[in-house]
């Protein structure tokens, strides 16, 4: 099994349901764990990046939770070999006092 990580992913998209938050990008930060069996073929890591910055900056979620569920779909579709992923969305700046994430791990069989 082999794994992949991607760290602090940070770009700028539409994201959240506060009126605000839709009328102009905010920073948004990204991390990325797949774990994956290479047989014929692997992840290409440059390849997943595109996929989520893509996904994110042209779908303008409402919710960080619809972002993970599409990432992680999109992905697996896109890589069959993937058995496990953990993603997390990070809004920096949503809050003074501290930073927001939502996490999720799926496991494919």
């Amino acid at each position: 099994m082999y794994e992949i990580e991607i760290s602090n992913l940070e770009f700028e998209a539409i994201i959240g349901v506060l009126e605000f938050e839709r009328k102009a990008p905010q920073r948004v930060i990204v991390d990325c764990k797949i774990k994956y069996k290479r047989e014929d073929d692997f992840v290409d890591y440059a390849k997943v990046v595109e996929l989520i910055k893509k996904l994110m900056i042209s779908n303008g979620y409402e919710l960080i939770e619809n972002a993970l569920d599409d990432i992680i779909s999109s992905l697996y579709k896109n890589f069959l070999q993937i058995k496990e992923i953990k993603l997390k969305i990070t809004k920096p700046d949503i809050l003074k006092e501290c930073e927001v994430s939502v996490k999720k791990v799926t496991t494919f069989d």
